[in-house]
């Protein structure tokens, strides 16, 4: 049996991923339209997965793939938790179906991803006072509110929160690419803010 790679087990393409490490997606939040009017309380009664959420939704989850649904009245739906586009794609199809059993006539009408979160970890400790001090215009960093440096970055638009760890999330994409190409983009600036170690 060949040693297998840690890192995602497979070796990584260097032309797309010059840093040699490729973010983790962690949660994909997609919208749907199911195109009908729902009777929420109706679907929290029927349904055994489901919960009616005074704040006039239904919450539903599934096991595989591991989601939860917010559900509301007027026929859209949030589905939170997937880890690829297709899965949140699985995820949504699952809980029309669902709907769909439940006597509504529920559609599957614009699917969209709206946000892909991403992590990763460079493997080094970063002086986030330095590159907040020379990357003002893009980063807030306030220890006392939250321990992580955010970093908006304008092209592609996505937040990143890097912390004194080396740890990484990305999130606001809407492709994964937008994750990758954020983070090659801020690569080289952790680097150059690299903490020596004493």
């Amino acid at each position: 049996m060949a040693e297998q790679v840690v890192e995602g087990s497979q070796p990584v393409d260097l032309a797309k991923h010059p840093s040699g490490i490729v973010p983790t997606l962690q949660n994909i939040v997609s919208t749907v339209n199911l195109d009908c009017k729902l009777d929420l309380k109706a679907i929290a009664l029927q349904a055994r997965n489901a919960e009616y959420n005074p704040k006039a939704s239904v919450i539903m989850r599934i096991r595989e793939p591991k989601t939860t649904a917010l559900i509301f009245a007027s026929g859209k739906m949030v589905c939170t938790g997937a880890k690829s586009e297709q899965q949140s794609k699985l995820a949504a199809r699952k809980y029309a179906r669902i709907i769909q059993k439940l006597g509504f006539p529920a559609k599957f009408k614009d699917f969209k991803i709206q946000n892909i979160v991403g992590s990763c970890d460079v493997k080094f400790p970063i002086r986030l006072e330095g590159l907040a001090y020379s990357h003002g215009a893009f980063s807030s960093y306030e220890p006392e509110l939250f321990p992580g440096l955010i970093y908006r970055m304008k092209q592609p638009k996505i937040v990143l929160l890097i912390f004194v760890s080396g740890k990484i999330v990305l999130t606001g994409a809407k492709v994964r690419d937008e994750t990758y190409t954020a983070f090659e983009n801020i690569y080289p600036v952790l680097t150059e803010f690299r903490k020596n170690q004493q």
